[in-house]
């Protein structure tokens, strides 16, 4: 075992339940599997439209697509979504998708 290894949690249980994720517009999925998108999406939305946030960036990457395929499965379920599109190359292309919301 190396030094650094004292600093890492012994098991899953250790780890912190929740992470604080910052309302700011834009989301970058990477870190996070399709499964958990489901619902960090929905939750992570209806802050931006609390906060007054109504053009929202998720970043999900281009890889394999499976990511950008549950983005778009969990977003047509969103009734205040109004639309969502991929987004232009300066915002991440094909890694990137858009979406605007009806405000609440």
């Amino acid at each position: 075992m190396s030094e650094h290894d004292e600093d890492l949690p012994e098991s899953i249980e250790d780890l912190p339940e929740s992470i604080e994720i910052p309302i700011d517009g834009t989301l970058d999925l990477h870190h996070f599997s399709p499964r958990e998108i489901k619902d960090l999406i929905p939750d992570y939305l209806a802050e931006c439209r609390a906060a007054g946030i109504l053009e929202v960036r998720l970043i999900h990457g281009k890889g394999t697509g499976a990511l950008r395929r549950g983005v778009e499965g969990v977003l047509t379920g969103l009734p205040y979504v109004k639309s969502s599109r991929g987004a232009q190359q300066v915002q991440g292309g094909w890694g990137a998708t858009i979406v605007e919301l009806e405000r609440s």
